[in-house]
């Protein structure tokens, strides 16, 4: 594990590859996964899986953000031996909090779900709860040394695991079931897809315990290095986890309860207040997971760039160097918005043709369709309040993003209540997701606030963010002509996608430096930026 040079953007680049890839894969196995279970079946799924990522929240998911910060402040100061022992400190609170999570999951997963169909597939992932917790403590651990390689393969191959094993064991489990009713089959079809997810998790712990092993040796002769006379005790070093560790859980748990929340709501009001089946109301959650698991993948980037950005932006702020800090919240909120907004209309103006592709269930396709056009608009908001997020943190207000998401935790979600009690029960599913939507933009809002009174820092927004959506715009102006003349002509839809969405890529590429939305120094910074500029000189864009 040599020591990389402070470049966040290419390593969030290695992290926002890994996850788009990550994603894909997910998005490839959910497709059969979602012929063999049924839309009720991945509702049930989906359901029990937005109850497990609450715990794992809770227990082990801010454990890499957590520990990648506590032990870059400590490497920035150059005292390794300090780094590795709370290293030490982190496993064992993982192995503590990690065992009482996966416990109270299997005996109260009835309490954590609506939907009967839903407990066993939530049984089955709490073992997973515990082992993340571990994983979550590598990935932490080489993320401070500013090296995201590590985690991006192990990323990689705990979703490759993960593909296979849900596939074959959610058929295996509706086979075993077979001559039961059709809830019964897509309960355990569920189930055996959950069975994928704890598979992903070990392949992915067993690398990076290889890692570690390969690394061993460096590690250990910086310890013989360290100088540093001050040793700090397992007491302090658990006090400074806990403070640290806390406010990442509130604030990462606050902004992400909320799809578990929606979908709580969701459930009490359409089977106890409107009297809809839970069969119904499974179908529908899972018209809309589709939806937000497409738009999930380009918010890769702005996760990948926050994960990137913490360890710098807490050894910047160490050492007092708040204008490193708004240099590289300026590159990196630059970066992700110039991923985020095309990627926000092309998905938009392309969503039932990329539904299509990838869950093409005829019963739902129309409906899970447009209510991706509509989430479409989340993914610039959650790229941005996710980046931002991770910034508040890295300074140290630490409360500060709770506080937002907990704002805006219960501001979208009386106006989702007051929506689908009131309105016109057709339209319940697009109530749902546009009430995601402002969430999205409540956060992101509010900590640009804060991010103006904390670092003195205001985001230029003429190349950030307007020039962008104007070539954006164009794009998707081109990207959904030539798709309906391509289809028109010769109608297959993965043909007609495709072409569209590469011709898409070229009009926005040649836009935003025609329109000087971006630099030649700026590509150069850019993951493969050397090819960027290269295309824009033999394109004749850039002298």
């Amino acid at each position: 594990m040599a020591k990389k040079k402070d470049n966040f953007v290419m390593q969030a680049g290695i992290l926002a590859a890994a996850g788009i890839v990550v994603r894909i894969i997910g998005l490839l196995y959910n497709k059969p996964m979602v012929a063999i279970i049924g839309d009720e079946g991945f509702g049930y799924y989906d359901s029990a899986y937005a109850a497990y990522s609450i715990i794992l929240l809770i227990s082990s998911y801010s454990i890499p953000s957590a520990v990648s910060k506590v032990i870059a402040q400590k490497l920035a100061l150059k005292e390794y031996r300090n780094a590795h022992r709370i290293f030490r400190c982190a496993f064992i609170y993982v192995l503590v909090v990690g065992g009482i999570a996966s416990l109270f999951v299997f005996f109260g997963a009835g309490l954590l779900v609506e939907m009967e169909s839903a407990v066993l597939p939530l049984k089955v992932l709490a073992p997973t709860i515990f082992l993340s917790g571990i994983l979550g403590v590598f990935r932490g651990y080489f993320q401070a040394y500013k090296s995201m390689a590590q985690t991006s393969v192990s990323q990689i191959l705990e979703q490759l695991a993960n593909a296979g094993v849900s596939i074959g064991m959610a058929y295996l489990m509706v086979e075993a079931v077979a001559d039961k009713d059709m809830s019964t089959k897509a309960s355990f079809g569920a189930a055996g897809g959950t069975i994928g997810t704890g598979a992903g998790v070990l392949i992915g712990l067993l690398f990076m315990l290889w890692m570690y092993a390969l690394n061993r040796k460096m590690i250990m002769g910086q310890m013989a290095r360290d100088y540093h006379r001050t040793e700090d005790s397992y007491g302090e070093i658990f006090r400074m986890i806990l403070l640290v560790v806390t406010p990442f859980i509130l604030s990462t748990g606050i902004y992400n309860v909320n799809n578990f929340l929606d979908k709580t709501i969701y459930q009490k009001l359409m089977m106890t207040v409107k009297g809809l089946q839970e069969s119904v109301v499974a179908t529908d959650l899972s018209a809309i997971a589709k939806g937000t698991k497409i738009s999930n993948i380009p918010i890769a980037l702005a996760s990948a760039m926050a994960t990137a950005l913490i360890p710098g932006i807490s050894s910047d702020f160490t050492k007092r160097n708040k204008k490193g800090v708004r240099a590289k919240v300026a590159k990196s909120v630059k970066v992700t918005m110039l991923v985020s907004i095309p990627a926000a209309v092309g998905i938009g103006v392309l969503a039932k043709p990329i539904m299509q592709v990838i869950f093409n269930q005829p019963e739902s396709l129309d409906v899970s369709s447009r209510l991706l056009a509509v989430t479409s608009a989340s993914i610039v908001f959650y790229g941005l309040s996710t980046l931002t997020q991770a910034v508040l943190q890295s300074i140290g207000k630490m409360v500060t993003p709770i506080i937002h998401a907990a704002i805006a935790l219960v501001l979208h979600a009386g106006v989702m209540a007051v929506m689908l009690l009131y309105l016109d029960q057709e339209y319940r599913m697009y109530y749902y997701v546009a009430a995601t939507v402002l969430y999205s933009v409540i956060v992101s809002i509010l900590n640009g606030f804060s991010l103006k009174k904390y670092l003195k820092y205001k985001q230029e927004k003429d190349r950030t963010f307007l020039r962008p959506l104007f070539a954006s715009v164009f794009m998707g102006v081109s990207a959904y002509g030539v798709y309906h003349g391509i289809y028109y002509l010769v109608p297959i839809n993965l043909l007609a996608l495709g072409v569209s969405v590469t011709v898409a890529m070229l009009v926005y590429f040649v836009l935003i430096i025609m329109i000087r939305a971006v630099t030649e120094e700026e590509l150069r910074s850019m993951p493969k930026g050397h090819l960027l500029v290269k295309m824009g000189r033999k394109m004749r864009l850039l002298k």
